[in-house]
């Protein structure tokens, strides 16, 4: 009887066993499966910009025949197995690794498939529109380089097979070990448990001391199982949470600082004015100065709701096409009482015949009024200020260029960082908030643009960015 029970109860663990190791390795195939598909498009992203800066772009600027780059072509698919499609930016094919092995190609990419995903980045399985008789993974991406940009799409495609075969191998390699530790899972049970949940409690405790605000504690799990994955996805947490909270005492830390002095000025000032220690005649010039001290404190305020309201909400932009020229010179013509007073010249060097953008007009006038204002602070006496507008392709290309001291190329990354104020690269005005290269880098970025800034110490910095071009046909008239 208690053997005819135990029987059953084994059964029954036993099936119960070989249930969960079935779904164990369900979920690894899937796992598995995903994680090869992500590692072969990060691979293929990888190919295809090393095809496209080592053989498509150096095509391009001529130093390479076509018949060169087929050539090309072909070895790269003989070698890695690969089939490697160029097409220009209107999807017109230009080049394919062996183009004798297709039955048929379409006149036109972009035939395939007028949704527009084939014009960016894409990544998907299948036998791309019937193009193929098997599944295959396609990659593909625009080719960009320095002097060339939107210059066509280079599409890469393999055979999925590679990927099934992989994990063909994997299952059968893994289904003995399987079914011999499915019969000896009954004998190790306890141990097993033992080693599941001491991590577990590892994790657990570690969450705890997480939540009391104790971001130092570590895991101790080193495995590389998917609770190892947990415990350094735990352990990420706690150190962004670190990294949050050291943001937030920083933040505080140099929001009373900023604070602190306007308003002990201001309040110093106030009491002399009122106890007579600052007399009647004289009060006018400190007046002046709580003035200046409060229209710091408006600007700093300003400026903190400015960069919340990015981050809580996003900018909101108003596109519409202008001249960049007339926003540079309105601009320009701020800062004349200013640069007359320090014999500070600003010079406007237009390059390019068109210079009509698309973008919110408001906020680019606040990217280049902030610029200006900063290569103002950080220039000497008698400088010069040196303003161009280029042109590539699409793109509207803005620099301001400054002759201060510069900022060492450490320091660089800095910048972009909110209250950052370094001595070596702020000049001798002390009254900047740190916050204005921080507004500027959201503004272009709700832009999806980009913006960089070059320094070299002693010589000067210069800070550029990028603006789409506006759609209007007419060049205009408004350039120098």
């Amino acid at each position: 009887m208690y053997k005819h029970f135990f029987d059953k109860i084994a059964l029954a663990y036993l099936i119960t066993i070989t249930i969960i190791f079935v779904m164990i390795i369900l979920y690894a195939s899937n796992t598995t499966r995903q994680k090869l598909i992500t590692e072969k498009q990060d691979m293929l992203a990888t190919q295809a910009s090393y095809i496209s800066k080592s053989y498509i772009l150096p095509y391009l600027d001529g130093d390479i025949s076509k018949d060169e780059l087929q050539k090309t072509f072909n070895g790269l698919e003989d070698s890695l197995m690969i089939r490697i499609w160029y097409s220009d930016t209107n999807g017109n094919l230009i080049l394919l690794s062996h183009p004798e092995n297709y039955a048929a190609l379409p006149d036109n990419l972009y035939d395939l498939d007028r949704s527009g995903a084939l014009t960016t980045t894409y990544s998907f399985t299948g036998n791309f529109y019937d193009m193929f008789s098997e599944q295959m993974l396609t990659y593909g991406t625009p080719v960009d380089g320095i002097s060339v940009s939107n210059a066509g799409v280079i599409t890469l495609h393999v055979p999925f097979r590679q990927i099934s075969d992989i994990m063909q191998n994997m299952f059968l390699n893994f289904l003995v070990p399987v079914c011999f530790l499915i019969i000896l899972s009954m004998l190790v049970l306890l141990f097993l448990a033992r080693k599941v949940l001491k991590p577990l409690n590892q994790l657990s405790y570690a969450a705890r001391e997480y939540a009391s605000g104790n971001f130092d504690v570590k895991t101790g799990i080193t495995s590389k199982d998917e609770i190892g994955e947990l415990a350094n996805n735990l352990e990420y947490m706690a150190s962004e949470l670190n990294k949050l909270d050291d943001y937030r005492k920083s933040f505080i830390a140099n929001i009373s600082h900023d604070f602190r002095s306007p308003l002990t000025s201001i309040k110093g000032y106030i009491e002399a004015m009122l106890d007579g220690t600052i007399p009647k005649d004289n009060q006018e010039k400190y007046l002046n100065i709580v003035l200046s001290e409060t229209q710091r404190l408006t600007k700093l305020t300003a400026s903190m709701l400015e960069l919340n309201k990015s981050d809580s909400y996003g900018l909101k932009l108003n596109f519409i096409t202008f001249d960049i020229l007339e926003v540079i010179d309105a601009t320009i013509d701020l800062f004349e009482g200013v640069c007359a007073k320090r014999y500070i010249v600003i010079r406007r060097n237009c390059q390019t015949d068109y210079t009509m953008v698309r973008a919110d007009k408001t906020r680019i006038q606040q990217v280049l009024y902030n610029l200006i204002d900063n290569a103002i602070k950080f220039s000497p006496h008698g400088a010069t200020i040196i303003i161009s507008v280029t042109g590539a392709n699409e793109k509207i290309f803005v620099s301001v260029k400054d002759s201060g001291r510069g900022i060492e190329k450490s320091q660089q990354s800095k910048v972009w960082d909110r209250f950052y104020k370094a001595d070596s690269s702020r000049g001798k005005d002390k009254q900047g908030s740190g916050l204005g290269l921080s507004i500027i880098r959201e503004i272009i970025r709700a832009h999806d643009e980009t913006i960089t800034l070059t320094s070299t110490p002693g010589v000067g910095s210069e800070f550029t960015f990028s603006l789409k071009k506006g759609k209007e046909t007419e060049i205009s008239p408004y350039h120098s």
